[in-house]
C-alpha cells in the first residue's frame, strides 16, 4: 500500500496513524517530544458535538479586547509586535461576523457528529481503556444573559438533531448530588461525553505499537527533501525518513514546517491550563462547562481536573500563577463547598492549542504538493475532532470518496 510518515504524535497524528494502519499502509509517526505531554494529555477530556459554534463568533472580538490586557482573564493576549500575530488577528476579526459563523456552523457540526460516531469504534477497538463515559456534559450559567444565550444555542442544537435538556437550578443540583452547585440553571447535552485523555493516548500508542506502527519520539524535523510537487523525505536530527505520503499534524508548530515547504499557514498557539486534584472527594457526578467564567470541570476516575483560559503568549511562555489562581477561584464560585486549595500536591499543567483564524481546522492537501496532507488548527476541539480528522486524512490519501466535504477546512482558504 505504501509508506506514510506522520509528523506529530498528538491525538490528531495518532488518529491519522490509526486509520492509515487499518487501511493497510506502513506508518511511521515522529515527534520532537517524548510523546507523553502536550495538549492531547492535559486537556479537559471532553468530547463535545455540542460545540458547533466556531471560536470566531460575533462578540468574541469585543469581549477579547475587554479581557486581553488582564492577565487573569479567560482570554489574554500578551501585548507585543509580531507580524504573524497581527495577520492572524486581522483574519480572526474578519471571520467573526455573523454571516461567516453561520456558514461555518454546518461544516463544524458535521465533523463533530462524524467524530462522535467514530469514538464508538475506538471505544470498542481499544476496550474503553480510556474510561469514556457517555452521560452528557452540563453547561452551567449564573446570569440572565448567559441563560438566554444558552437557551438559544440549545434550540439551535435541537434543529441539528442534538438532544439538549434545559434545566432549572434545582434540576442541575439534582444531577450534581455530591456537593452544592450554585447556578441559575443549565443545559445538559446528552450526546457529549468525557474521558481520560492521558489514558486514551497511552491506549492509542499501545495499539499502534502492537500493529507495527513505528513511533519515533524525541525526533526533531529540520526540513524536507522535495522537488517539483512531491516531498521525498523528512530531514531530522537523527537522519532522513523517506515515504510515499506525508501528513503534517504537529499542532501549533505546523506553520514553521509548512513554511519550509513554502506554505503560508495562519495559526497561533493558544495556551490552556489545567489543574488535577488527585484522589479528590467528593467525586463530581457530571463534567461541567461553567460558561460565565470559561472554565470546565471533569471527574476523571478518582481525580478532578479543572481547565480553562486562552492565552496567546508565544509557544514557550511559562505558566502564569495568576491564571491558575483565576481558574480555581472561578470554579470555587460555582462549587463553594469543594476544597480547592493549592498546596503543592496538585498537577498544574499548560499546553498549546493550535488556533486557526476562523475556528475551523485545516484538513486537506496544499495545492503545491501532491503527496502531503495537513491536519491541524483544531483549537479546543482537538480531542473531539480527532477521530473524524484521522478518518478523512486516510480517505484523502487512499483516494476514497470522502465521508464528508473538506472544502471548508482547506489549508489555503485564507
Amino acid at each position: 500500500m505504501g509508506k506514510i510518515l506522520v509528523v506529530g504524535g498528538g491525538v490528531i497524528g495518532l488518529s491519522c496513524a490509526y486509520y492509515l494502519e487499518k487501511a493497510g499502509y506502513e506508518v511511521t509517526v515522529l515527534d520532537n517530544t517524548g510523546m507523553d505531554d502536550g495538549a492531547s494529555y492535559g486537556n479537559a477530556g471532553h468530547v463535545v458535538p455540542s460545540h458547533f459554534v466556531p471560536l470566531a463568533a460575533p462578540g468574541i472580538v469585543a469581549q477579547g479586547l475587554r479581557w486581553m490586557l488582564n492577565a487573569s482573564s479567560p482570554f489574554y493576549i500578551k501585548p507585543r509586535w509580531n507580524t504573524d500575530l497581527f495577520r492572524w488577528g486581522l483574519q480572526f476579526w474578519r471571520s467573526s461576523g455573523a454571516d461567516t459563523m453561520k456558514r461555518n456552523i454546518p461544516d463544524l457540526h458535521r465533523l463533530l457528529s462524524f467524530s462522535r460516531e467514530l469514538f464508538e469504534d475506538w471505544q470498542a477497538d481499544l476496550g474503553n481503556s480510556f474510561s469514556m463515559t457517555s452521560k452528557g456534559i452540563l453547561i452551567a450559567y449564573k446570569t440572565p444573559e448567559s441563560e438566554r444565550h444558552e437557551a438559544f444555542l440549545a434550540a439551535e442544537a435541537g434543529k441539528m438533531g442534538l438532544h439538549a435538556r434545559i434545566l432549572s437550578a434545582r434540576e442541575v443540583q439534582d444531577l450534581e448530588s455530591s456537593t452544592v452547585f450554585e447556578v441559575r440553571g443549565g443545559v445538559l447535552y446528552e450526546e457529549d461525553a468525557h474521558l481520560q485523555p492521558g489514558l486514551l493516548m497511552a491506549s492509542l500508542k499501545k495499539y499502534l505499537d502492537e500493529k507495527g506502527v513505528t513511533l519515533l519520539s524525541n525526533t526533531a524535523v529540520q526540513g524536507f527533501q522535495h522537488s517539483g510537487n512531491r516531498i521525498h523525505a523528512v530531514l531530522t536530527d537523527s537522519g532522513e525518513y523517506f515515504a510515499d505520503e506525508f501528513v503534517l499534524a504537529n499542532g501549533a508548530w505546523m506553520p514553521a514546517l509548512a513554511g519550509e515547504l513554502g506554505i503560508n499557514l495562519l495559526m497561533q498557539g493558544g495556551k490552556g491550563y489545567s489543574i488535577t486534584y488527585k484522589n479528590f472527594l467528593p467525586q463530581l457526578q457530571y463534567p461541567a462547562i461553567l460558561v460565565d467564567h470559561r472554565v470546565v470541570t471533569t471527574p476523571m476516575g478518582n481525580n478532578l481536573r479543572l481547565a480553562g483560559t486562552m492565552e496567546i503568549n508565544g509557544l514557550s511562555s511559562p505558566i502564569m500563577p495568576k491564571r491558575v489562581n483565576a481558574i480555581v477561584a472561578s470554579v470555587k464560585s460555582y462549587y463553594p463547598e469543594l476544597d480547592l486549595r493549592l498546596n503543592g500536591e496538585q498537577v498544574i499543567w499548560s499546553g498549546i492549542r493550535p488556533l486557526s483564524p476562523d475556528g475551523l481546522p485545516y484538513i486537506g492537501r496544499p495545492s503545491n504538493y501532491e503527496n502531503c496532507v495537513m491536519a491541524g488548527g483544531h483549537a479546543m476541539l482537538g480531542l473531539s475532532l480527532a477521530t473524524g480528522t484521522g478518518k478523512l486524512v486516510e480517505e484523502i490519501i487512499s483516494h476514497k470518496k470522502l465521508s464528508l466535504s473538506t472544502l471548508a477546512f482547506s489549508p489555503e482558504r485564507f
